[in-house]
């Protein structure tokens, strides 16, 4: 199965996957500024393979000297193509250390945790709807664990919840939770909560919209949005939200709360280790795991006083 699901998606080009990635961008950017907007769906000027015209696109080019000029010729950012590659590489070959409970068809996953049966429902129009490493670590994490962090009747946010995978196994422990993530991820999230979590779980998860950095005390004020526990999984990689997303979590996480931040991330880029600079700067953080395999590290972080 897992053969003809890399067949059929290294029928997707380059150009293609690129524009997955660049939906995912723009989408966070409409909340965030037009201006990040227009500049992810710019395309070049030349003419595409599909034979429709395109724009300049910027934030991918540079020119050979630096400035525009005639004569001058254009060259992709090395980094840049680079960051993106490896990020549509792991999409399409995400395996990870435990495969012997996991079996792939095109477009489903199912897993075997907390003693159910987990059938995810992905898509590829963004990194969104696809499940990353992080997630099936903290998982296991959870579901290995249940002494060292016990979720039943705890309150429990998920912020980037993508799938809703991780949101699937922390309700199935017995949590009351509540799986965030941006307003086009919301469908999908919601169908793979619905369908996996129905008569299972304790309490019935819900499912809200959240952007980073955005409207935080307006739609969830601190005063009436405690929860013990904040779960997020891959939330970094190469994007331009990172402080929003540190933001994010001071906001949920904050001195005196007694919220405990779980985060679990693969180690992809150096954004990721600079971001991680700057989250122990804000939190107590401790590493509770870390698979050499899979480049996953487990944190538990609470906010500093």
């Amino acid at each position: 199965m897992l053969a003809s699901y890399k067949h059929r998606m290294q029928k997707v080009s380059h150009k293609d996957r690129e524009r997955h990635h660049h939906l995912t961008q723009c989408s966070v950017a409409m909340e965030t500024s037009s201006t990040a907007k227009q500049s992810d769906q710019e395309v070049p000027k030349k003419e595409r393979t599909d034979g429709e015209p395109g724009e300049n696109r910027e934030e991918e080019e540079t020119m050979e000297n630096g400035t525009a000029g005639e004569g001058k010729q254009w060259f992709p950012n090395l980094n840049m193509v680079s960051d993106r590659k490896q990020m549509a590489s792991e999409a399409l070959d995400r395996l990870n250390v435990w495969e012997p409970s996991v079996y792939y068809t095109l477009g489903k996953e199912s897993f075997s945790i907390a003693g159910y049966e987990i059938c995810i429902r992905e898509s590829l129009d963004s990194y969104g709807a696809l499940i990353w490493p992080g997630a099936v670590a903290l998982s296991q994490f959870l579901e290995n664990n249940r002494q060292q962090v016990n979720l039943l009747d705890k309150a429990v946010l998920e912020i980037g919840a993508g799938t809703g995978l991780l949101s699937i196994v922390a309700s199935l422990l017995g949590a009351w939770v509540t799986a965030t993530d941006l307003p086009e991820i919301l469908p999908n999230l919601t169908f793979n909560l619905s369908r996996n979590s129905k008569s299972r779980c304790r309490y019935t998860p819900q499912v809200r919209a959240l952007t980073w950095g955005q409207d935080l005390e307006r739609d969830f004020p601190c005063t009436s949005c405690h929860y013990d526990y904040v779960l997020a999984a891959d939330v970094v990689y190469h994007h331009d939200y990172l402080e929003e997303l540190l933001a994010t979590m001071r906001h949920f996480c904050r001195p005196a709360s007694g919220t405990t931040l779980l985060w679990a991330n693969k180690v992809r880029f150096q954004s990721d280790l600079r971001f991680k600079e700057s989250f122990e700067g804000c939190f107590n953080t401790t590493l509770l795991t870390e698979l050499e395999e899979g480049d996953v590290r487990i944190y538990k972080a609470t906010a500093r006083e």
